[in-house]
């Protein structure tokens, strides 16, 4: 058997054994750094990736604790809303039978003489398309007092208000009827801001005062339709 004739290849001149073997321990340090590197990485990422997803469970937590927090906020408000419109019934029940008839006399302070007091007042007008219901109405030869109950006054509902007036005023003018009609708004409560703003409207404020009621005047003169 004939032997195989290897040549063995010289190291390039000027190289040596200790040069090759440095190299191979530099690379094979670099490759364990790159491999360490790369395991850092990968742990970092699932470290996120476990991080991310508690924080998607911790959201879906906050999102379902928020939608059982606004369930129950508009349980309360509708809540609210069912005894303020219980003691808005109340609070008309109680003026109707205990304010309206002591508002003629409280009113003569004012100058005013109402000998008449008329509840639950509704006038229609269909062709003109007019139609309103007044909670009370006081009035005398020549001039009438509207009162509107609320349970508790706001911006709004004095805006209501002065538009009801105007039609107040149409009405009055298709009958014929040229009495002054002054407005009155009468309240369990109302901020003070609610209150300024009624009254620099012209109206009459009518409140609670410890076991009697108040009526305030208006910021300028009374107001008439």
């Amino acid at each position: 058997m004939e032997s195989a004739n290897v040549q063995l290849r010289e190291p390039p001149r000027g190289v040596t054994f200790e040069d090759v073997w440095a190299s191979m321990r530099e690379t094979d340090r670099m490759l364990k750094e790159m491999g360490a590197e790369t395991d850092r990485r990968m742990a970092e990422t699932d470290r996120q990736l476990k991080e991310n997803a508690q924080q998607m469970k911790e959201t879906d937590r906050r999102m379902a604790e928020t939608d059982r927090r606004m369930a129950e906020t508009d349980r309360r408000i509708k809540e609210t809303q069912r005894i303020v419109g219980s003691l808005g019934n109340r609070f008309g029940d109680i003026a109707e039978q205990f304010l309206l008839p002591a508002l003629p006399e409280k009113f003569k302070d004012f100058g005013f003489s109402f000998g008449e007091v008329y509840r639950n007042v509704k006038w229609k007008n269909e062709s003109r398309g007019l139609s309103m219901e007044l909670d009370a109405l006081l009035g005398n030869g020549g001039q009438a007092m509207v009162v509107e109950v609320k349970a508790r006054l706001d911006k709004a509902d004095v805006d209501d208000q002065a538009e009801r007036m105007e039609n107040v005023r149409r009405y009055a003018d298709l009958r014929g009827d040229a009495r002054q009609f002054y407005c009155a708004v009468a309240t369990m409560s109302a901020d003070e801001r609610v209150i300024a703003y009624a009254l620099s409207k012209g109206f009459f404020l009518i409140m609670p005062s410890g076991e009697d009621v108040k009526v305030t005047k208006p910021a300028s003169e009374p107001r008439f339709w």
